[in-house]
């Protein structure tokens, strides 16, 4: 793993904690600079920088609203000037606002799929040019197996993560000319700050349908992204990745 991604740069959306800090604490122990996006913890975004640097790399957090397109735009142009380039982009930013249909607001179904689907796309639209003159450029956006499968309670979120799929596979298709891939990962449960909030009897009854018995870990998703920013997936691109244990076998 160390010096897999020695002197590459590495922008991580929604990193201050849960999966978005495992994925950059991962690539930074892999030797990327990592410049860690956040929507509002000054504490955890501080603490994600020290753990990187804490591997010799570059790290540097930037505050941001990603679902605000003129916002994103001044955060990128402020990367590009501290890190000169960028490799490696990871759109990982997302909210939920869970809710059943009949009950759902406009502003909770705009909230999700402006931070989670918008968001992907104004960092990719941003920084694409920029990673285009990388020898390795790499884009790598977080999904989830919801917008493979839906979930009850979740058609914000489920439409959100669904449309990143098929952006995943236009911008894939976009900059193959340019050795850019594109790919998408999609967690299944995976225990975070999100999924420890839920009653006990909900994760024992997720456990049940999940045929490794288990939640996953923020680390088990970082790993795939690492491997997805890696020259080991070179010829890879355009894919989805499920990390669920096998629940959408």
């Amino acid at each position: 793993m160390k010096n897999m991604l020695k002197e590459r740069n590495a922008v991580i959306t929604g990193a201050s904690r849960g999966i978005g800090r495992a994925i950059a604490l991962k690539m930074a122990e892999g030797g990327a600079n990592v410049a860690i996006i956040y929507a509002g913890n000054d504490e955890a975004a501080c603490e994600t920088c020290e753990l990187a640097r804490g591997f010799g790399v570059k790290a540097e957090a930037y505050k941001c609203n990603v679902a605000d397109f003129a916002e994103s735009k001044v955060v990128c142009d402020k990367i590009l000037e501290t890190f000169g380039s960028v490799d490696i982009l990871v759109n990982n930013a997302g909210i939920t606002k869970d809710g059943l249909l009949l009950r759902m607001s406009e502003e909770d179904f705009d909230d999700v799929v402006d931070v989670s689907l918008k968001g992907t796309f104004n960092f990719t639209r941003h920084l694409s040019r920029y990673i285009m003159k990388s020898v390795a450029g790499r884009i790598i956006n977080i999904s989830s197996v919801s917008g493979m499968m839906g979930n009850q309670g979740q058609a914000n979120y489920s439409a959100a993560k669904a449309g990143i799929f098929g952006f995943t596979k236009t911008v894939a298709k976009e900059l193959a000319g340019k050795k850019v891939t594109c790919n998408a990962v999609a967690p299944g449960f995976i225990d975070t700050d999100m999924t420890a909030s839920l009653p006990d009897s909900l994760k024992e009854s997720a456990n049940n349908t999940i045929p490794l018995k288990r939640m996953g870990t923020s680390d088990e998703v970082a790993n795939v992204a690492l491997f997805l920013a890696s020259d080991l997936s070179s010829y890879i691109t355009g894919e989805v990745i499920r990390v669920d244990g096998g629940l959408c076998m």
